[in-house]
């Protein structure tokens, strides 16, 4: 099972894990979402379309921006469709 750690706290964990890039893509509903928010950062890469942003915050430590998913992905990504991914402040472990 893969576990995505911040603050040494897990907020993500699933064994449904896909792995593109280098990034472990996780499913929407293995996410903690009391600490995950939505922001309203956006940005578009050429081959996998628009990533809409969450900004991470556990016991008063926030990371902005920290963890990014493809609502509607390019059919060439369609395998990480509302999967969540992370940036190295998040430890993930397989």
């Amino acid at each position: 099972m893969a576990r995505a750690i911040f603050n040494d706290t897990v907020i993500a964990e699933s064994d449904d894990i896909e792995l593109l890039e280098g990034n472990a893509y996780f499913p929407l509903a293995a996410l903690r979402r009391d600490v995950l928010h939505e922001s309203a950062h956006t940005t578009r890469c050429p081959w996998k379309g628009t990533a809409r942003y969450f900004t991470i915050e556990v016991d008063g430590e926030v990371a902005p921006n920290a963890a990014w998913y493809y609502p509607d992905p390019s059919p060439a990504a369609a395998a990480i469709r509302d999967r969540v991914a992370f940036y190295p402040v998040v430890r993930v472990e397989p």
